[in-house]
C-alpha cells in the first residue's frame, strides 16, 4: 500500500498504522474519508481527556458543594429573608375525657405583637362544652408559646359522641397589619388527633 507523504504529516505515522488496518479489512479511504477519520481521532481524544480528568472523587465533591450550596439558601430563606409565618398546632386525646394541648410556634423570621389564641370545645350543636385561651404582647421569631393556659381537660361528656374544636388566632404582624385566623376540626372518631392550622404567610418583598 503506497501512503502519500502529505498524509503522513496530517494524520502522524501512529494513525497511518491504523489507517493500514483499516485498508487490510478492505475498505478504501478517500480523502473525505481520511478527514472523517480524523475526526473521529479528534472526538476520541477529546473523550479520553475527560475521562482522565472527570473522577469519582471530583464528582463526589461536586455533590458536596451542591449539597452546601443548596444548604446555605434555604438558611438564609429560613433565617433572614423577613417573612410571617405562625402555626397553631392542637392535639386531642381521650385520656379519661376529652384532653386537648394547643402551642403557637412563630416560625416566621419577624416578631408578632398582641397575640391572642383561643380553642374551644364544642358539640355537634355548637354549644361550647369548653374553652382555654390565652394572650401574650410579644412572640419572638423562630419560637413557640404552651403552658397550663393552653391544656384543657373536659370530663362529663362521652368519647363516643363527635364533637369539634374551633380554634381562633389574632396577631398583628411586622408591617402593624392585625391578622385573624379561625379553623375548626371534627374529633371523636379516633382517640387521638394532632391538627397543624397555619396562618396566611407572608413573604418580603413578594407581599
Amino acid at each position: 500500500m503506497l501512503v502519500h507523504e502529505d498524509d503522513i504529516e496530517s494524520v502522524g505515522l501512529l494513525d497511518v498504522a491504523r489507517l493500514q488496518k483499516i485498508e487490510s479489512l478492505g475498505y478504501t479511504l478517500d480523502e473525505d474519508g481520511i478527514e472523517t477519520f480524523e475526526d473521529m481521532q479528534r472526538v476520541s481524544k477529546a473523550i479520553d481527556t475527560i475521562r482522565r480528568e472527570v473522577s469519582p472523587s471530583r464528582v463526589a465533591l461536586a455533590g458536596i458543594v451542591f449539597l452546601l450550596l443548596i444548604g446555605v439558601i434555604v438558611s438564609g430563606w429560613y433565617w433572614a429573608l423577613p417573612r410571617d409565618a405562625v402555626n397553631v398546632e392542637t392535639q386531642y386525646l381521650q385520656r379519661g375525657g376529652h384532653l386537648m394541648m394547643s402551642e403557637i410556634h412563630n416560625v416566621g423570621s419577624r416578631d408578632i405583637t398582641d397575640v391572642s389564641v383561643q380553642v374551644e370545645f364544642q358539640s355537634l350543636d355548637g354549644e361550647v362544652l369548653g374553652l382555654m385561651s390565652i394572650e401574650v404582647d410579644r412572640i419572638e421569631s423562630h419560637s413557640s408559646l404552651a403552658g397550663d393556659k393552653l391544656e384543657m381537660l373536659i370530663i362529663g361528656y362521652t368519647v363516643w359522641d363527635e364533637y369539634v374544636i374551633v380554634v381562633d388566632l389574632d396577631y398583628t404582624d411586622h408591617n402593624g397589619n392585625r391578622q385573624s385566623d379561625t379553623w375548626a376540626h371534627s374529633v371523636g372518631i379516633w382517640s387521638s388527633e394532632r391538627f397543624n392550622d397555619k396562618a396566611e404567610r407572608s413573604t418580603w418583598p413578594i407581599s
